[in-house]
């Protein structure tokens, strides 16, 4: 079992940045980081395969966001610029352990406490 624990959210303008930081108990392959809005369902936001070679992203960050990994740390990144108050969520990494696309929150299993990230206008 994989414990993994967030930190880096918190309050800031918009247009500003934060970097948010994963940390893995244990050796991890692909990961993931979801985002929940208040009244929404959890949306994929980026993920990560275990090399660091290959990236995904929503739409809606994609050129803003950036998702990197320290193996050595078990740890992995997720660099936000040019933030928006539709940012403004708690922000969920996630360890890919299932077939299925890594688009799914159904294709992780294991999961972070989350971190707030809140974008003022």
């Amino acid at each position: 079992q994989v414990q993994l624990v967030e930190s880096g959210g918190g309050l800031v303008q918009a247009g500003g940045s934060l970097r948010l930081s994963c940390a893995a108990s244990g050796r991890t392959f692909t990961m993931g980081w979801f985002r929940q809005a208040p009244g929404k369902e959890r949306e994929f936001v980026s993920a990560i395969n275990w090399t660091g070679g290959t990236t995904y992203y929503a739409d809606s960050v994609k050129g803003r966001f950036t998702i990197s990994r320290d193996n050595a740390k078990n740890t992995v990144y997720l660099q936000m610029t040019s933030l928006k108050p539709e940012d403004t969520a708690v922000y969920y990494c996630a360890v890919k352990t299932r077939s299925g696309s890594y688009y799914y929150p159904r294709s992780y299993d294991y999961w972070g406490q989350g971190t707030q990230v809140t974008v003022s206008s």
